[in-house]
């Protein structure tokens, strides 16, 4: 909110120079932000903060495997990240957290125990 309100600032300060380009983040006139400055600077604030290196880029990829881990569904995740093919969005930006692996191998024990428990037969016999 305070983003969009400083936007707004910006805009009526700029008045006939702002570009209303429909971006979020501008220059102070409204144009898109030059994709060398947004990697500086990030690259910058990566290493002011004392975490370990990553590049911009790697926010894609762990956004779309935190919204999974939330059982955000993946067409949902695929129109986030604007693929036009599911299948992109599975196979190269979605990562596998440890704990969704132990979820599912826990899921799969639960629904074979449910399924034997129904036949009233002890597995392996």
């Amino acid at each position: 909110m305070r983003h969009r309100q400083r936007q707004e600032k910006l805009s009526a300060r700029a008045s006939t120079r702002w570009q209303d380009s429909g971006y979020v983040f501008t220059t102070a006139e409204g144009a898109p932000l030059r994709p060398n400055y947004l990697t500086g600077r990030f690259r910058r604030l990566v290493a002011a903060s004392g975490l370990p290196p990553i590049h911009l880029h790697d926010l894609r990829h762990g956004a779309a495997t935190l919204a999974l881990a939330a059982r955000t569904h993946l067409k949902v995740v695929q129109a986030m990240l604007g693929h036009a093919s599911i299948v992109l969005t599975a196979d190269t930006y979605v990562s596998m957290l440890p704990e969704m692996a132990h979820k599912a191998a826990r899921e799969t024990v639960r629904l074979v125990l449910t399924a034997a428990s129904a036949l009233r037969r002890p597995l392996g016999g």
